[in-house]
């Protein structure tokens, strides 16, 4: 395990050396400290103590899941100013998904359904309920992740029923997990200016509360990169530590960054500097969140590649189609094959472990066999001869299946990849766990 510092030899910042005693003497990290993350100016000092807090819960590995999403409409009753995705019914671009739309796209061998639209104003419950019954009879294997929780908050509306009884129909449905979208920033004064018709923090945190205590396991974003502040940004991932301290239901946080689009919201967007440092201080304040998300579609390849080095362990997944973020222009391709997302994960340095979505180790793959790019050998290995091309079949081959083996991502940061491709058993529980 990597160690948090080394004599504070290479940390420029002195707000990081307190920091750094801080967390190996096991001492929670408070305001203050995200806040000096955030304005450090030693991005490398940032990134280095991200990493070994990373590295603390799951070892040299990172993450990705092959997975669908699906965004059945992008008729909405809300109008946030942030969003290029919703329209208004009659709109020259608004669509509806039929059931038999659906279907057709989760037929293919995936390991995750990923459900999240607009705020449909006729369609009633229970056909969100009858799209996840038929998404279950279509692929049984697959794991149904559905609904944010102002999604959820809206079906209680529509049907005159508590959030409870939603989320216990829909479970009965087939959900089996919720994404952590619709939370954007914590913070009144955001919400008053971009996102005033939608729920604030309370009912947000209200709604995960209620999922944890049914056994739902849910995950968290951040939007980021808009009119928020530092402080705003660190007082909600507090808000999210406290939350997760009463129930511990969350899997993952994702902090998303904010997509220009036709908003006018902002001219720039965040700068990658600004990706990483957000997504190190994320992993060093939520210590009790197993997982930190880089998320390619929002951060590009390129930058969620290198945050798998600040603190992140898990890229998301092949996706297929998505809509959203492209509505708001972002310029990243709408899905990924397995081949790139291995590609970004060892370009990292990092061991590619596929996942379903409670975080069950599917599968891992071993170094290619074919010889490494340049860029990815050691010292020794520099001079060897540069292939012309790297059969993609040889590069990835050597899928080694882990799905009988009942280990989740929390379990293999004790275990060496050497060991995990030769079959060593599950390592007991430890502080690690969730």
């Amino acid at each position: 395990m990597q160690a948090l510092s080394n004599e504070h030899g290479d940390l420029r910042d002195p707000a990081l050396e307190k920091i750094a005693e801080k967390v190996e003497a096991g001492e929670r990290l408070d305001r203050d400290d995200g806040l000096a993350l955030l304005a450090s100016d030693d991005l490398l000092g940032v990134g280095r103590l991200a990493n070994a807090a990373k590295e603390r819960r799951s070892g040299p590995y990172a993450f990705f899941v092959l997975n669908r999403q699906i965004n059945p409409t992008n008729i909405c009753v809300l109008s946030c100013k942030f969003c290029d995705y919703a329209v208004k019914a009659g709109d020259d671009d608004a669509y509806e998904m039929t059931l038999e739309d659906i279907v057709e796209k989760v037929r293919e061998p995936i390991d995750e359904v990923h459900i999240v639209g607009g705020l449909h104003p006729t369609w009633p419950f229970e056909y969100y309920e009858e799209m996840l019954r038929a998404v279950r009879r279509a692929n049984p294997e697959a794991q149904i992740k559905a609904f944010t929780a102002v999604e959820i908050d809206f079906f209680a509306r529509i049907a005159k029923i508590s959030a409870r009884e939603v989320l216990e129909r829909l479970q009965a449905a087939g959900l089996d997990t919720m994404p952590g979208g619709g939370s954007e920033v914590f913070s009144e004064r955001v919400r008053e200016e971009l996102f005033r018709q939608k729920m604030g923090a309370e009912r947000w945190l209200e709604i995960h509360r209620t999922a944890h205590e049914l056994g739902i396991r849910t995950n968290a974003t951040l939007l980021y990169g808009h009119i928020e502040t530092h402080e705003e940004r660190v007082d909600h991932m507090l808000t999210l530590r406290d939350l997760q301290d009463e129930t511990g239901g969350f899997l993952s946080f994702i902090p998303l960054a904010f997509q220009l689009g036709y908003s006018d919201i902002v001219d720039r967007p965040a700068s990658a500097l600004d990706d990483l440092k957000t997504i190190a201080t994320s992993r060093l304040l939520l210590d009790n969140f197993p997982h930190i998300k880089a998320y390619w579609v929002m951060l590009g390849g390129e930058t969620a590649s290198m945050a798998l080095q600040w603190g992140a362990d898990d890229l998301d997944g092949t996706i297929g189609e998505e809509k959203i973020a492209h509505a708001a222009l972002a310029d990243t391709p709408v899905g990924l094959t397995t081949h790139s997302l291995l590609k970004l994960v060892r370009e990292a340095g990092r061991v590619p472990v596929q996942r379903d979505a409670f975080y069950r180790a599917l599968a891992v793959y071993p170094a290619p066999i074919a010889p490494a790019h340049w860029s990815q050998r050691a010292d020794g290995e520099i001079d060897a001869p540069v292939p012309l091309k790297a059969e993609p079949l040889t590069t990835d081959g050597g899928r080694i299946d882990l799905a009988d083996r009942g280990l989740y991502s929390w379990d293999l940061a004790r275990l060496e990849p050497a060991a995990l491709m030769q079959g060593a058993s599950t390592p007991a529980p430890d502080e690690c766990s969730p």
